[in-house]
């Protein structure tokens, strides 16, 4: 593949990525590529292209009758998933409590508060990297790079069913704040590691539950 065609192929993949992350092609939408050949003047060969490659990384599937849809969360796998970061996360954090300074941990104030607000204008997406930057600043203080590298990875593999998990549970998105208050004070008053581990251990968990209840 030449690098202009190359060009053409991740121009359309950024473009289907960005509106499935987004969350305006929702789970099942109906990917018609002459739609989007036509919405970024390009040919359908790029766009199909692109299609195999979101296919590649399971964001797409083809089905029957209907072409190339966005594939549908998978429930039981989102919700082990989150279980095991809760795992991971609960000990990071453990780890992180007794390297984390007083700056850092009035910049996980500031972040939490961002979340508010974001919450409030309904900005879902924002609200969920103001997430995922409120737990890394805690883990990136844990010390051991190999935990560091297991949980980005993990939080990777969500971030498509993330926006779509706070989309689903409006109210998680808020008990989410009031309890990083908690991890906030939790930190700041130098509670007992284990004593910090089992409460954000069970700050995913709560995330798991919440949505398994959602229906």
């Amino acid at each position: 593949m030449g690098t202009k065609a190359k060009n053409k192929t991740q121009l359309a993949y950024e473009y289907i990525l960005s509106r499935i992350e987004s969350g305006a092609y929702g789970p099942g939408y109906r990917v018609v590529i002459d739609q989007i050949a036509r919405e970024l003047g390009l040919s359908s060969i790029p766009v199909r292209e692109a299609i195999r490659q979101l296919e590649a990384e399971g964001l797409v599937e083809f089905k029957p009758y209907a072409g190339a849809v966005v594939s549908t969360i998978n429930e039981k796998e989102y919700v082990e998933t989150l279980s095991v970061l809760a795992v991971l996360e609960g000990y990071a954090t453990a780890l992180g409590s007794t390297n984390l300074t007083k700056e850092a941990i009035d910049e996980l104030e500031r972040l939490n508060e961002r979340m508010e607000r974001a919450l409030e204008e309904l900005e879902l997406e924002r609200f969920s990297e103001l997430n995922y930057e409120f737990h890394s600043l805690i883990y990136a203080h844990c010390g051991n790079a190999y935990l560091e590298e297991q949980i980005k990875q993990i939080w990777q593999r969500m971030k498509r069913i993330r926006v779509y998990g706070f989309t689903f549970v409006p109210q998680r998105a808020k008990a989410s704040i009031e309890e990083h208050r908690e991890i906030i004070r939790l930190l700041r008053e130098q509670a007992p590691p284990h004593e910090i581990e089992q409460y954000v251990r069970q700050h995913k968990i709560n995330t798991a539950e919440a949505f398994k209840r959602r229906r």
